[in-house]
């Protein structure tokens, strides 16, 4: 099992354990929380996910052929999100990123409860992430 499917393991492991919306999403919450601090000088326009309500940050790196990731947003619920992603997917390589869809957050249940502006800027951090993905693999990243 590669190291980004045993993080989607914990993931699932650790929201399966509360069997009620309102406690994933507290544990959502406590995810955002958990994150480290954003650089301020990353907090800018270009690194901002479009199509998001909130503001969303997400700041890449391709360091010796993997992905890193940091990420931040004004929102505690949408940083909760990104916080997910980030986790999954930060130290991944390009072609580990572009194999997934992100169906881990369906499987734990927090796609169902998103409104649909949530649910369309959840879209937009996948496809801001898989879109850097790409950027890196062309770049000659695994």
């Amino acid at each position: 099992m590669s190291e980004m499917n045993e993080r989607i393991a914990r993931i699932q492991t650790r929201f399966m354990a509360f069997s009620d919306w309102e406690d994933r999403y507290k544990e959502l919450i406590q995810v955002g929380k958990e994150m480290p601090v954003f650089p301020e000088e990353q907090r800018l326009e270009k690194f901002k996910v479009k199509g998001c309500q909130s503001q969303v940050w997400l700041y890449p790196q391709f360091v010796e052929g993997r992905v890193r990731f940091q990420a931040d947003s004004d929102a505690l619920l949408v940083k909760g999100i990104v916080g997910l992603l980030v986790h999954v997917y930060d130290g991944a390589t390009p072609a580990e990123i572009l194999s997934d869809k992100g169906d881990f957050l369906k499987a734990i249940g927090i796609t169902e409860h998103l409104s649909m502006n949530r649910t369309n800027g959840l879209a937009s951090m996948m496809k801001q992430i898989q879109m850097y993905a790409l950027v890196y693999k062309s770049m000659g990243g695994p």
